[in-house]
């Protein structure tokens, strides 16, 4: 029987130390947080995955899609050397996933290479 591998996540830290995607989950409620933390948990042992849980949105940006009660949230990604890097969190409130969070993704992502 061969044992699932896990990525490990790591949260994206910017220059300041402060870890975005950490600061964002622990501002939800238990309920959301752990929802969204099993679907975190599932790309790690399950990857590469498509949809609907995950999604590509460009870039080398993946998005993991996660379904709380009464609203959806979005956890934005990268793969790099082995590791899930976690760039960004956000409730969804439109149909497309906005430009500003893929911006915000993509300059994160670049900036998390760049330091690497």
């Amino acid at each position: 029987m061969q044992v699932p591998r896990l990525l490990p996540a790591v949260f994206f830290r910017t220059e300041t130390g402060r870890e975005p995607v950490r600061e964002w989950l622990q501002d939800l409620p238990k309920g959301e947080r752990k929802i969204i933390g099993v679907d975190i948990m599932t790309v790690q042992f399950r990857w590469p995955l498509g949809m609907p849980l995950v999604r590509n949105i460009g870039s080398g940006i993946y998005e993991i899609r996660s379904r709380l009660p009464t609203r959806i949230a979005r956890t934005l990604f990268f793969v790099h050397e082995g590791e899930i890097i976690l760039l960004h969190g956000f409730i969804k409130k439109t149909k497309k996933t906005p430009n500003e969070d893929r911006a915000l993704a993509l300059q994160r992502k670049n900036a998390y290479i760049k330091s690497s």
